[in-house]
């Protein structure tokens, strides 16, 4: 069940910052990028316009702007989880008041007919 950590949406951001400080996998395969300084790699649209010009990359014009705020949409697709586990456990709880037979196995007074019948 992968709901139970549905609390977690890890930031792209935060994670190669830990992960790779000076942004080098950045630079390897986002060449666009290579030449930004550490404190912008991550970032790149947050780089004053001389940076990026000096860089020769103007974020939305050289390279992508961002798609969406990561803070937000992060957020709201936590929430989004977070009714969808709810959502989750109730009908797991109102599922366990009812028995259902999942099996391919009917009643064995259904199967003894059935052979009843043939052998008739």
């Amino acid at each position: 069940n992968f709901f139970y950590q549905y609390f977690r949406c890890y930031s792209p951001i935060a994670f190669g910052k830990k992960t790779d400080p000076d942004g080098n996998y950045i630079r390897k395969y986002i060449p666009q990028l290579a030449s930004y300084p550490s404190k912008y790699i991550y970032e790149p649209w947050k780089a004053p316009l001389s940076i990026q010009q000096q860089c020769g990359c103007i974020i939305g014009k050289d390279y992508y702007s961002p798609i969406v705020e990561h803070d937000i949409v992060s957020k709201a697709n936590m929430n989004k989880m977070k009714d969808a586990y709810s959502k989750y456990k109730e009908d797991k709880d109102d599922s366990n008041d009812v028995t259902i037979n999942t099996s391919n196995k009917k009643p064995k007074t259904e199967q003894s007919n059935k052979i009843t019948k043939y052998y008739k």
